[in-house]
């Protein structure tokens, strides 16, 4: 089985004390917001799919808290972190998880697609690896108009082995686009390990072969995370040098919430992992520096559940999308309208078009 994240010490980056409560803060969030959201779907308040970033906080706080206005996210469907992380609305986003007319994407979207077109979170993407030949167009446009900014695109260990990921970094290599490629490797697709999955689990050398910048770090530590990143995005923004970087981190949930994520994981390999607590360990860090005591961090933890509540109190009051603006938000409303499912005279399970009956080829 996969091993575990390799120590390193966490270098001195001379961040400010602020940026250190800000990165502390928005883990705590990310935390509290998923653990009541487990609570919430199992109240059947939430339906779907569900995908937690629970033991995952520093890798997310550390690449997605690294980005300006003028970068641009892609994400894959574990997604709630990376919308807090840009500084996503937790109303929004618990109510868009609840399907309700005030969420990000009005409702229609659900846990794996949240959206913040205003922060530049371009989405989360259901399909494993979508996002990357997304994301590698938005680095595209914004080489090709000039603008300042780098794309970010994070997405599991199981996208790598997917056609889109040769084809998007091939491209962003031979096109020099500004594109930071962030796997974020916890280890399992679903309940295949990566060793299952690929002849070289060392999934960051993959960048090699496109010659371009990669490397690991440990994803448990958001100092490191955040500086191999920075780093990074500095390198698409300047030199418009596209880079990938591994991540090795572990989710505490199983692949969903409906995944116990036990019978494929050795509880040995659990509880190291645990013992790691990326929360814990970043705590510990400021504690030493005289950054947080236990007043300070006793505060984060009130804020943050007072915030997560009230985002679950606004989802639960919050009304359901009128059936009437089923057809909003898509390419052609208009042909979409002229569809009647269960037409009058319609076989059953088939559309008619103005009367015409598509099942019988008379189109």
């Amino acid at each position: 089985m996969s091993t575990i994240a390799p120590s390193r010490t966490t270098p001195d980056l001379h961040v400010s004390d602020e940026e250190l409560r800000r990165l502390y803060r928005m883990m705590v969030q990310i935390r509290r917001f998923e653990e009541r959201t487990e609570e919430q779907y199992t109240r059947d308040r939430i339906g779907g799919y569900c995908h937690l970033n629970i033991g995952e906080e520093a890798t997310v706080a550390g690449t997605v808290g690294s980005l300006t206005p003028d970068d641009y996210l892609f994400g894959g469907y574990r997604d709630h972190g990376l919308s807090l992380g840009v500084g996503g609305s937790p109303r929004a986003i618990m109510a868009e998880l609840f399907g309700k007319e005030t969420g990000q994407a009005h409702g229609r979207g659900g846990s794996m697609h949240l959206l913040d077109v205003e922060r530049h979170f371009l989405g989360g993407w259901g399909i494993v690896g979508a996002q990357i030949p997304l994301a590698v167009g938005a680095a595209f446009a914004l080489d090709y108009e000039g603008r300042p900014g780098a794309v970010m695109c994070l997405f599991g260990d199981a996208a790598i082995n997917i056609g889109a990921f040769h084809e998007g970094l091939n491209l962003a290599a031979i096109w020099n686009l500004p594109c930071v490629f962030v796997i974020t490797n916890n280890l399992y697709g679903m309940g295949t390990s990566v060793e299952m999955a690929s002849a070289e689990p060392d999934l960051w050398k993959r960048g090699q072969a496109y010659r371009m910048p990669s490397e690991r770090v440990d994803g448990q530590d958001v100092l490191a995370v955040r500086e191999a990143t920075q780093r990074l995005l500095r390198l698409a923004r300047e030199e418009r040098q596209p880079a990938l970087l591994e991540c090795l981190t572990y989710r505490y949930r199983g692949h969903s919430v409906a995944d116990p994520g036990k019978s494929y994981r050795p509880q040995e390999e659990i509880e190291r992992w645990r013992a790691r607590d990326p929360i814990v360990l970043f705590e510990q860090t400021l504690r030493t520096r005289g950054i947080l005591d236990d007043a300070a961090v006793e505060a984060v933890r009130a804020e943050v559940e007072a915030e997560v509540q009230d985002a679950i109190d606004f989802a639960l009051a919050s009304p359901d999308p009128d059936p009437k603006d089923l057809y909003l938000h898509i390419y052609d409303a208009k042909g979409a309208s002229d569809f009647d499912r269960m037409g009058e005279g319609a076989p059953f399970g088939e559309l008619s078009i103005r009367g015409t009956d598509w099942a019988s080829g008379d189109a």
